[in-house]
């Protein structure tokens, strides 16, 4: 009989996660009625065996409808679960399995199995210990997609610490921030980002000890020094599927950034958005690639840890800036089957031509999300990739919960695609309540679930806002259609309002897109007399085109032929770039800012 345990964990009577009173009923008593959550006191996980994959289980079971796979779907939790045994040491039996392939700038390559894996983790496990590391201590990796950034999860996680990933591109100030919210004590960093670290440790007081994975240390702690001294046997901390393992620090698109802590679930609560647009993955033959940093959440628990957790090696380079002809060379030399690809990565590799009659890839799988794709980029993607991109869509606190699975129901473009089996998203207004289809309302997540996060590190405050009843508010706004489509329609913030009607920018985005001029465009509201606002668009241009008069009344004609004459952009400037965020999502509060800016000088 599957049970539910009460009581609070070790984490909580510390101190280390303050629940609300609301939140310990909702994680104890519904699991079971509103997830179909199953709490199970054995380790194995149950679930679907994979063919011609050793040890790979599945959570989904392949059918012929969405309904079936949908209706069929239960969680499967254990009450005792640690993602790095997980995605590690239950494959390290085989010693010749492989589990990271790591190329290099110069184009060296280095290969590394589960058991390589087990062993250096263990011993930087040992490592973290002597130097004094605690149950639910916080550690920073600031690193690129290597070998070490694997080696620091892997082992903070057996060690029952936090890990805490952070972006290289990031600045001292935002470094700063997180590493002093978050009272890290230990970071593991390269010589490439040392200096930012040397340059605030002295505004950090928790932070005892830094590595440095290559190069001269000096002061600090040289990573591989310290880790060859430890043992490579460990005995890891049996923590429970409900006890932290991660902070995410979100983009701070309101406010400073906020720390989305996450419990050692949230790998398995992300299983079925893994599975389900890479077609079900996985399949034997399998291996795994995504441009995006580890930092994220999207190349982190999109890629990374899935994979691991299902035995399947993932591809690793470290990329300064992204280059879409190597990425088709890259794909292709390692015969990468799955790929998930953000919406800037896919524009730029539209521009590379005849790819599939130049690169010998063999792609199973394309994912993407963070923005709405469009029918233009989903048919090159069908026609240049051989393969059916499927738009997937989520956010740091509950992830990948809306999704496409191109084998077994109809990709509509412009629709991030359905509820993934295990979760329950609507469409609510502001009291929570669900909206009938085709209403601009609220997408929102239902708790309690097990991809949700367990809250904002140190801010109660933020984390109760995030929540109306057993609703999980996502920020953004949506519609569903009849069928069960979701729809997005833009940030809460991103909504224009023009002569009555509520527009918003994905749609007119995604028609600006299917001109031949195009390369980008975001689309925003601008101030209007008469109209309360208008539709304003910044274009950046395909290579070697200007912008003139001409192509201005040329963009607007054309979409106010294809969408509607309240929706074509009354304003159209050219620029040469567009700000992005470092997962490559488009800043529109940015593009606000600079007319706002515009007006006050004016």
């Amino acid at each position: 009989m599957p049970n539910v345990v009460p009581g609070l964990s070790d984490f909580e009577t510390a101190g280390i996660v303050r629940y609300s009173e609301e939140f310990k009923r909702a994680k104890t008593q519904p699991w079971v009625e509103r997830c179909r959550l199953q709490v199970d006191t054995e380790t194995p996980l149950p679930g679907c065996p994979i063919p011609n994959t050793p040890g790979g289980i599945a959570m989904l079971k392949p059918d012929s409808s969405y309904q079936k796979v949908y209706t069929g779907f239960q969680w499967h939790i254990p009450e005792h679960y640690n993602i790095g045994v997980d995605i590690c040491d239950k494959h390290a039996g085989d010693p010749q399995r492989l589990a990271l392939i790591c190329e290099q700038g110069d184009g060296h390559v280095d290969t590394y199995t589960f058991h390589d894996l087990r062993q250096l983790s263990n011993r930087f496990a040992n490592t973290l210990k002597a130097h004094g590391l605690q149950v639910g201590d916080r550690l920073g990796i600031l690193l690129p997609q290597c070998l070490e950034t694997a080696i620091a999860h892997i082992a903070t996680y057996k060690t029952g610490g936090i890990a805490i990933p952070l972006f290289t591109l990031f600045g001292t100030d935002a470094l700063q921030y997180r590493l002093s919210n978050s009272q890290a004590r230990f970071i593991v960093t390269d010589q490439a980002n040392l200096e930012k670290i040397l340059e605030i440790k002295s505004e950090l007081p928790d932070l005892q000890t830094v590595f440095v994975t290559n190069g001269e240390a000096g002061d600090q702690v040289d990573f591989w020094e310290a880790l060859n001294k430890g043992a490579d046997a460990f005995e890891p901390v049996e923590t429970r599927a409900e006890d932290p393992a991660l902070i995410i620090y979100t983009s701070g698109t309101t406010g400073p950034p906020k720390g989305a802590l996450h419990a050692h679930r949230v790998l398995l609560g992300h299983l079925p958005g893994v599975e389900f647009p890479h077609n079900f993955f996985p399949q034997a033959g399998d291996l795994f690639w995504t441009p995006a940093d580890w930092a994220w959440i999207g190349g982190l628990i999109d890629v990374l840890f899935p994979s691991w957790h299902h035995g399947i090696p993932v591809l690793a380079y470290r990329a300064r800036k992204f280059d879409p002809e190597f990425a088709f060379d890259l794909m292709a030399r390692h015969r990468v089957r799955n790929a998930f690809i953000p919406p800037t990565a896919l524009k730029l590799m539209r521009q590379v031509s005849r790819p599939r009659e130049r690169y010998n890839f063999a792609l199973r799988s394309v994912g993407s999300g963070g923005e709405t794709l469009g029918e233009e980029l989903l048919d090159w993607g069908q026609s240049s990739l051989g393969v059916a991109i499927n738009e997937f869509y989520g956010q740091t606190e509950a992830n990948l919960v809306v999704g496409n699975c191109a084998d077994i129901m109809t990709i509509r473009p412009g629709s991030m695609g359905k509820q993934i089996p295990g979760h329950t998203v609507a469409i609510i207004d502001s009291a929570g309540q669900p909206q009938p289809h085709g209403t601009i309302g609220s997408i929102a997540v239902q708790r309690p679930d097990p991809v949700m996060f367990l809250e904002y590190w140190q801010n109660p405050t933020a984390t109760a806002d995030k929540y109306i009843g057993a609703w999980a508010l996502t920020g953004d706004l949506g519609k569903k259609d009849e069928d069960g489509y979701i729809w997005f329609v833009g940030r809460d913030d991103d909504l224009i309002t023009s002569a009555g009607y509520r527009i918003g920018p994905g749609e007119i985005e995604d028609c600006l897109l299917k001109h031949p001029a195009v390369s980008m465009a975001a689309v925003i509201g601008v101030p209007d007399e008469v109209r309360t606002q208008v539709v304003k668009a910044f274009i950046v241009l395909k290579p070697d085109l200007e912008g003139d008069s001409k192509l201005d009344n040329e963009i607007k004609q054309y979409v106010r032929t294809r969408l509607a004459a309240h929706e074509y952009p009354r304003q159209i400037e050219f620029t040469k770039s567009l700000p992005l965020t470092a997962t490559g999502k488009i800043i529109r509060k940015d593009l606000r800012a600079l007319e706002e800016k515009r007006i006050t000088n004016t």
